[in-house]
C-alpha cells in the first residue's frame, strides 16, 4: 500500500481538508490497484458518515429538445451533431403530469431543464403551473442556461429552491460558452438565495486529471455547493468526440470516490455512475429522468430510469433513500 494515499485518506477520514496535489495523486492511482479500492472505502465510510447513511433520489423533466445555438459537442441538441433538425417542445400541461408523476413516485426534487434558446419567461411560465400542481414542500430545482442576477431572482419567486449548474469539461473549447460564464452564474444563484448543486462532467478519456482537480478545487472552495458530483461522457454516435471513447466504469469509479474524498464532510451529498458501483463508491445522489435529454438521441429519453429503480440500487449497497422533500435542498 502506497504510503502517502494511506496518509491522504486517514486525513481525509479524521476530517482534515485534502489539498489539490493530495487529490491529483488519488486520481493517478491504477483504478485496479489496492490503493484504488482503498480510496473507494475511504469515499463510501466519508459519505455515509456525512449523510447519515441516506440517499437521494430526485427526477428530471426535459422541458424541450432540439437545436441548441450553443453547440456543446457532447451534447445532443448540439447542430454540429446532426441529431435534432426542429424543435419540440412539451406543453405545459405535459410537464405538469411528468412532474406530478415523479412527486407520486417518491422523487425527493423536481427538476425542469431546457435548452439555452427556450424562452425564460415562457420556462417562467411552465415552473409557476408545475409549482402550483406539486405540494407545497416539494422540491422544484431548475437546470437552464446561464443567468444573472435579475434571472435568479425570479427563479427564486418561481418557487425553485435552486439549481443544477455545472462548469463543463472542455468549456469554451467543446463549448460555446466561457467557462466565466458558467461560474458567474453559479455565484448570481448564490447571491440571490438559490443553492446550486453541480458535477465534474462530462468526463472523456482526453481530459487531464488536473482539470478535474482545477474544478474540484473552484467548487469546494468557492461555491461550496449542496452537492458535488463527477461524471463519465456516454458519447453521442455523431459527435467529433465521439473519437475519444468512453472512461470505463472501473476507471470512473476511482474519479467518483477520489472526488468523494476531497469534497469532505462539509458537502454530504455526492453523484456520479447511476449503476450499484456509484453506491459503493460513496455516491448517494441519482437521477431518475423524463423527457428530452442532452446525451440521448431521442426526443422522450430512453436512458432515463423510474425512481424506484434508482432507489432500488441504493437499497443494495446500504443506503436508506430520504422519504419526502430532499434534504440537501430543502434545508439550511
Amino acid at each position: 500500500m502506497n504510503q502517502e494515499v494511506e496518509q491522504i485518506l486517514n486525513k481525509a477520514i479524521a476530517g482534515t481538508k485534502i489539498t489539490s496535489d493530495e487529490l491529483l495523486l488519488l486520481l493517478q492511482q491504477e483504478p485496479e490497484s489496492r490503493e484504488a479500492f482503498a480510496i473507494w472505502q475511504a469515499a463510501r465510510q466519508i459519505g455515509r458518515e456525512s449523510a447519515h447513511g441516506m440517499a437521494e433520489v430526485h427526477a428530471q423533466v426535459g422541458v424541450n429538445a432540439g437545436p441548441c445555438s450553443i453547440n456543446c459537442q457532447f451534447c445532443s441538441f448540439a447542430p454540429i451533431n446532426d441529431v435534432f433538425h426542429e424543435e419540440k417542445r412539451y406543453s405545459a400541461e405535459e410537464i405538469v403530469e411528468r412532474a406530478l408523476r415523479f412527486e407520486i413516485d417518491g422523487a425527493n426534487a423536481i427538476y425542469l431543464m431546457i435548452t439555452a434558446d427556450y424562452p425564460f419567461d415562457l420556462f417562467l411560465e411552465v415552473s409557476r403551473a408545475v409549482r402550483k400542481a406539486l405540494k407545497p414542500e416539494s422540491i422544484m430545482v431548475a437546470n437552464v442556461g446561464d443567468f444573472g442576477d435579475a434571472e435568479a431572482k425570479q427563479l427564486r419567486e418561481a418557487g425553485y429552491a435552486g439549481i443544477y449548474h455545472v462548469w463543463r469539461m472542455g468549456e469554451g473549447d467543446t463549448t460555446g460558452i466561457d467557462p466565466a460564464t458558467r461560474k458567474e452564474t453559479m455565484l448570481a444563484a448564490k447571491r440571490n438565495g438559490l443553492k446550486v448543486g453541480t458535477c465534474i462532467e462530462p468526463c472523456g478519456p482526453e481530459h487531464p486529471l488536473t482539470e478535474i482537480v482545477k474544478r474540484a478545487v473552484f467548487l469546494r472552495d468557492e461555491i461550496k455547493p449542496v452537492h458535488t458530483g463527477c461524471g463519465r461522457r456516454l458519447p453521442i454516435p455523431t459527435s467529433p468526440l465521439k473519437r475519444h471513447g468512453i472512461i470505463d466504469k472501473l476507471a470512473q469509479a476511482l474519479r467518483m470516490a477520489a472526488t468523494r474524498v476531497f469534497f469532505g464532510y462539509e458537502i454530504p451529498w455526492h453523484a456520479g455512475d447511476h449503476s450499484i458501483l456509484g453506491g459503493v463508491t460513496g455516491c448517494n445522489l441519482s437521477w431518475a429522468e423524463s423527457g428530452s435529454n442532452p446525451r440521448d438521441t431521442k426526443a422522450d429519453t430512453i436512458i432515463g430510469a423510474t425512481v424506484a429503480e434508482r432507489t432500488e440500487a441504493f437499497e443494495e449497497t446500504g443506503w436508506k433513500v430520504v422519504k419526502g422533500p430532499s434534504i440537501m435542498f430543502g434545508g439550511k
